[in-house]
């Protein structure tokens, strides 16, 4: 690696490392959770390790504790991270052209909601190094993160195991609530997917539909009627 090379790879790690440190609370209640859940330790690390989804990962593994299939499990996480197909093409855009293919797989592993804003923002074109050097850090971040709460949950007493669970509903809430008390439409879409989703548990007519293929339903239409009553202005 060449000066300039290794210069914008420390450029891209610094830029990337507050996106690492708050990665950090959100893994480790992924951690909690996923112990706390019957997942071996190693298991959940390799899950972090191999994925950077956040909301992805957390209802995936809600869905193997309750025994959904495999193509409810890959169905929900696609449509839940259908976005960063998005926001990898709008990226396309501004990487270096030169970059193989290879190189870009590498980095599109790192592509989420924070890297892709931290990217956006840059001038000019965005290098090999400077993506590379973006997305290690939070990836470490978010495994780090991960390892720390599958470790201290597995050392725990499990009466204590199980009381961490509410972790879990603390941080949907602390994600839920900010953005719904500044947004109308997002109360609504938030309600309309709660009716969705009781609508079909508790009718028996419903029955037959899983849990998996519930929150599925339950995320197209409250997503799609959202889009059709509030649509973005371009």
């Amino acid at each position: 690696m060449n000066f300039e090379n290794k210069k914008q790879f420390k450029y891209g790690f610094k830029r990337g490392l507050p996106i690492a440190i708050g990665y950090l609370p959100v893994s480790f209640t992924f951690g909690l959770m996923a112990v706390n859940g019957g997942l071996p330790v190693w298991l959940a690390i390799f899950i972090s390790f191999s994925n950077l989804t956040s909301a992805g990962q957390f209802a995936g593994t809600n869905l193997i504790f309750a025994g959904a299939g495999l193509f409810e499990i890959g169905l929900t996480t696609f449509i839940i991270n259908i976005r960063y197909m998005l926001m990898s093409l709008s990226l396309s855009q501004k990487i270096d052209p030169n970059i193989g293919l290879r190189n870009r797989l590498i980095f599109s592993f790192g592509i989420t909601d924070e890297t892709f804003s931290v990217a956006s923002m840059e001038q000019g074109r965005l290098s090999n190094a400077y993506m590379l050097g973006l997305i290690s850090a939070p990836i470490a971040g978010w495994s780090l993160g991960t390892a720390l709460g599958a470790l201290i949950c597995s050392a725990l007493p499990q009466s204590i195991q199980s009381a961490m669970g509410i972790a879990l509903y603390g941080m949907f809430i602390a994600i839920i609530v900010p953005p719904a008390r500044k947004s109308k439409p997002v109360v609504i879409i938030l309600l309309l997917s709660i009716v969705i989703h009781c609508f079909l548990r508790y009718i028996p007519i419903f029955s037959f539909i899983s849990s998996g293929f519930r929150v599925i339903i339950a995320t197209v239409f409250s997503a799609g009627i959202g889009a059709f009553l509030y649509p973005i202005e371009v």
